[in-house]
């Protein structure tokens, strides 16, 4: 049973392959918004994945916030999601990321449980 207050902690240390520089999101060697938001969808994911049925999953929709500190190379970058509401397969999740410096960015999130093989069924 998914219940809200469902929390989750995802870790990544700043490396090349997630600068801003690499995967083209600007021109410098700083953590990158999209692998922070691909970090705090992960902790969002994680957070439910062990009460979700079987063959379901849930996928992303919608992501509303803000990258308001650059990390360098070498810092540990910490995304937490904590489920704040659940109506139906729609769950919504306040994120927040940090690195060792503090907040670098926050907000919130919404995913959408499915059947994994249903949704997939459609992709084309």
């Amino acid at each position: 049973m998914i219940e809200v207050g469902l929390k989750h902690e995802s870790q990544t240390v700043v490396s090349t392959t997630n600068t801003a520089n690499t995967l083209g999101s600007g021109d410098m060697e700083v953590f990158a918004t999209p692998a922070m938001i691909a970090l705090m969808e992960n902790a969002a994911m994680m957070a439910v994945a062990p009460h979700l049925d079987e063959g379901a999953s849930t996928v992303g929709i919608e992501m509303a916030t803000s990258h308001i500190k650059a990390s360098p190379i070498g810092a540990t970058i910490t995304a937490s999601a904590e489920l704040i509401s659940a109506e139906g397969r729609k769950l919504s999740f306040k994120v927040k990321a940090w690195d060792e410096q503090g907040v670098i960015g926050e907000g919130n999130h919404t995913r959408f449980v499915v059947d994994r093989e249903r949704f997939l069924s459609k992709v084309k």
